[in-house]
């Protein structure tokens, strides 16, 4: 007798059709169960209560930037990143089928989504831009309602997904645009190989020259800042914490780096350990 291995549920914001649910089917495989929320905060929730097994979640954008509250979430539910995911986007137009530009009054998709479109869409200024949860959500709507006039911005996949026409393809202003994903989970991960990439909260002492002595400190052991964003402690005026991405040259000295900003400066929280996927 053959005993089925059990079927993976993987979180993620949006619906299917989503890039999302294209990293989830790429990164775990196609025979995977999908939970689909409206919120970030929802995803990680589903992951700490064990309603999933992993999720798939947009950290940053090449063109848009970080996606901030997303660290802070990962932080809040004590998730892990076991590793990385970078998805080249390609934006379209998509309608139902067998209408024109001209037709077409309102396109709706994600804030950053437009952000990344906008210069298409200034040749087109009788078109409204429209904020929405999510780009296969609107896709969704327009198939379900057969809504005529109205557009999102999406996938390929979303098109195929809702049977929608794309009226226009590759319309993001710059073409090599790139999503950075994480990919989490609940238990902190066992490393099987030596990480190339770590993910770390630093929160720092208030003292003179903090964040000076932070990057020297850094820069000294080998590690390559490759993002940093800073939020404000809660109830502490003027203490910051800073989100850190940062390449490891050499393991060991990473771990002397560590020691040393816990003892001296500030108070360190690694997210996740991994191997920096971008070429």
């Amino acid at each position: 007798m053959t005993v089925k291995s059990k079927q993976l549920t993987i979180a993620i914001q949006g619906v299917p059709g989503s890039f999302h649910h294209q990293v989830a089917q790429q990164y775990f495989g196609e025979d995977i169960a999908v939970g689909g929320y409206h919120t970030f905060e929802e995803v990680a929730k589903s992951v700490g209560n064990e309603t999933a097994d992993f999720a798939v979640m947009a950290i940053e954008n090449s063109i848009a930037g970080a996606i901030l509250p997303n660290y802070d979430i990962i932080d809040r539910h004590g998730l892990y990143v076991f590793d990385e995911y970078y998805l080249p986007i390609s934006h379209n137009l998509l309608t139902w089928p067998g209408q024109k530009i001209e037709d077409i009054h309102e396109v709706r998709s994600h804030p950053m989504a437009i952000l990344q479109c906008k210069v298409f869409f200034a040749k087109y200024p009788h078109i409204t831009l429209v904020d929405d949860v999510d780009t296969a959500y609107v896709a969704k709507v327009i198939a379900d309602g057969q809504k005529l006039g109205v557009g999102a911005i999406a996938s390929p996949k979303a098109a195929d997904f809702y049977g929608l026409e794309i009226l226009a393809g590759n319309i993001q202003t710059v073409q090599n645009n790139f999503t950075r994903f994480i990919l989490l989970q609940k238990e902190k991960p066992v490393l099987k190989e030596i990480p190339t990439k770590v993910s770390l909260k630093i929160t720092i002492h208030n003292q003179k020259g903090g964040l000076a002595k932070l990057l020297t400190l850094m820069s000294e052991h080998d590690l390559d800042l490759t993002k940093i964003q800073s939020i404000p402690v809660i109830n502490k005026p003027w203490e910051y914490a800073f989100f850190i991405d940062t390449l490891i040259g050499d393991y060991d000295r990473y771990q002397e780096a560590i020691e040393l900003i816990n003892e001296s400066f500030g108070v360190v929280k690694i997210f996740g350990e991994y191997q920096n996927r971008k070429g």
